[in-house]
């Protein structure tokens, strides 16, 4: 893994430059100015958002706050998911900067989960890579650390620690030479035509021949309509991180490479921008 540490790196630092404005029904003092944000793609909207709170209480009183949430043209977004991934899935095709809104009332209970403190974020996220260690490693490599190390990943991701977090997340990223890979593979399918919240099912990293499988072996088992025909036109993009990797790509190596810091593998289907 020495020689990838760039994307490893390259993943780690992807930023998406957000505009954050307070949604017009909200009641101010004065005029709220928007907000401009670099957001990291691997963080979560509650857990780098301090600042905009900050900014946009300037202008309240006390009283019309509650709970924090963010929308974006109408849909409001899940703060478990990944940043990048909402990104991916809801804006990839449109002028940077990303354009969210800001509500401080009306919470949408039906589409949101609560995030009272930051301790929901980390039990959220640990709970994720226990889940992902448990279909790599029988759950043996996490169960090993000590709690000390539970939290040197969780302030890892926390304070934007590159180093940090990989110290300790390399270990869960390795593997027995003679497997050639993880026992499954972590990753969830996202579609924003779907209502079912993402696909997610056991998948080996290499066939019962000992073949590693690759990308497209994977949108061949759980979205086969993501793989276009020769004759026909594309209907789907497949992102990861932002970008489109090559069907060919082995699964094994995107595990390792573009997994978030919660290991898992996290896929956006869109349909393809028409022209």
């Amino acid at each position: 893994m020495a020689d990838d540490k760039d994307v490893l790196r390259d993943v780690w630092f992807g930023r998406i430059p957000t505009c954050f404005t307070l949604h017009q029904d909200e009641i101010t003092e004065r005029e709220a100015e928007p907000f401009y944000l670099l957001l990291p793609r691997v963080s979560y909207l509650t857990l780098v958002t301090d600042k905009v709170k900050k900014h946009f209480l300037k202008v309240m009183k006390p009283e019309d706050v509650e709970e924090m949430w963010f929308e974006y043209e109408g849909t409001p977004l899940k703060w478990h998911y990944p940043i990048g991934v909402l990104f991916d899935l809801h804006a990839s095709n449109t002028a940077l900067p990303w354009s969210v809104t800001v509500h401080f009332k009306n919470f949408p209970e039906r589409d949101l989960l609560h995030c009272p403190s930051n301790s929901v974020i980390e039990a959220h996220f640990m709970s994720s890579i226990k889940e992902a260690d448990a279909l790599k490693h029988k759950g043996q490599v996490i169960n090993d650390m000590q709690k000390k190390d539970h939290k040197q990943l969780w302030m890892g991701l926390q304070n934007d620690k590159f180093d940090q977090f990989w110290a300790m997340n390399r270990k869960l990223m390795e593997y027995p030479m003679e497997e050639g890979g993880f026992r499954y593979i972590p990753f969830r399918i996202y579609q924003t035509t779907s209502d079912r919240p993402f696909i997610q099912k056991l998948f080996r990293s290499v066939s019962s021949e000992g073949q590693p499988h690759t990308l497209g072996d994977l949108l061949k088992e759980m979205f086969p309509a993501a793989i276009c025909q020769d004759d026909e036109p594309k209907r789907y993009q497949v992102l990861i991180h932002g970008i489109e990797p090559m069907l060919e790509t082995p699964i094994q190596w995107l595990s390792e490479h573009l997994s978030h810091p919660d290991n898992f593998l996290h896929v956006s289907i869109i349909p393809s921008p028409s022209d």
